[in-house]
């Protein structure tokens, strides 16, 4: 039972592909750039037409967004950073959950099939952020160069170690935090969408062959269907690890003095 067809390596364009509008401009877009922008309007279009004209007793799409909401704000805010400052990074942090995890969707929605946090772009730049918001709420408790030595001197320690745990301090807590929320948001999705292309790839060779391995198929499919479902649970998974790290690096950065 010979197999039929042909292999085609991936070129530079599939991973970086054409651009579909305004192209050879600083504006051009891509289709993953595009994909990005839907999702951030559908997500935005969603909490305006559900809290608009809120009412007490909250229905449908009010009562989903609220709900939504209250968990970001109980689950991440409240949990980690405390009612007294957690309010201020509420909207923050609310905005990071939310992007993100409508950014992970188009990767199990037809038609889409990737999403745009597979690749380094966007997770970067909500990584910033995020490294922007824990500076700034460590600065604006102790000053920028107080809560830089709170956050990288250890007290109590012999002088000696000092030469050894500072620069590890240092690297762990002001360089290596916003490459960790990057990667680990960027290579989980890339991961997924390379799974779904392989599993999914599979189901239409084998499924083609017209042979014995066409038999084949209909387990592959089953395969890709579970492994799609379990792509939604990483997909909610990963917005919450995003949100919930941002929301402890800021805990952090608060209580430096406590190190």
């Amino acid at each position: 039972m010979a197999f039929k067809g042909e292999f085609h390596a991936p070129t530079l364009n599939d991973f970086f592909p054409d651009a579909v509008l305004f192209g050879g401009t600083p504006f051009q877009l891509d289709r993953i750039m595009l994909i990005r922008l839907l999702m951030t309007v559908l997500v935005a279009l969603f909490f305006f037409f559900a809290l608009r004209g809120a009412k007490i007793v909250p229905r449908g799409a009010q009562n989903v967004a609220e709900i939504a909401l209250d968990f970001v704000r109980v689950n991440i805010v409240e949990e980690i950073i405390g009612k007294k400052h957690g309010y201020r990074f509420l909207p923050l942090v609310t905005t990071i959950f939310f992007l993100v995890l409508a950014c992970n969707l188009p990767s199990v929605i037809p038609f889409l099939n990737i999403s745009p946090n597979a690749r380094i772009g966007m997770p970067l730049v909500l990584a910033v952020v995020a490294y922007i918001a824990f500076i700034y709420a460590g600065s604006k408790e102790y000053g920028f160069f107080s809560f830089v030595g709170k956050s990288i001197v250890v007290p109590n320690l012999p002088l000696p170690l000092h030469f050894l745990v500072i620069p590890i301090e240092f690297l762990s807590t002001f360089v290596l935090r916003p490459l960790t929320l990057t990667i680990r948001l960027m290579a989980n999705m890339l991961a997924g969408h390379i799974m779904l292309v392989l599993l999914f790839s599979a189901t239409n060779f084998f499924f083609w062959q017209f042979s014995g391995w066409t038999i084949v198929s209909p387990v592959t499919f089953i395969v890709s269907i579970g492994f799609m479902l379990f792509e939604l649970l990483v997909i909610f998974l990963q917005a919450y690890i995003f949100a919930l790290l941002t929301a402890v690096y800021i805990e952090l950065a608060i209580h430096a003095d406590s190190h």
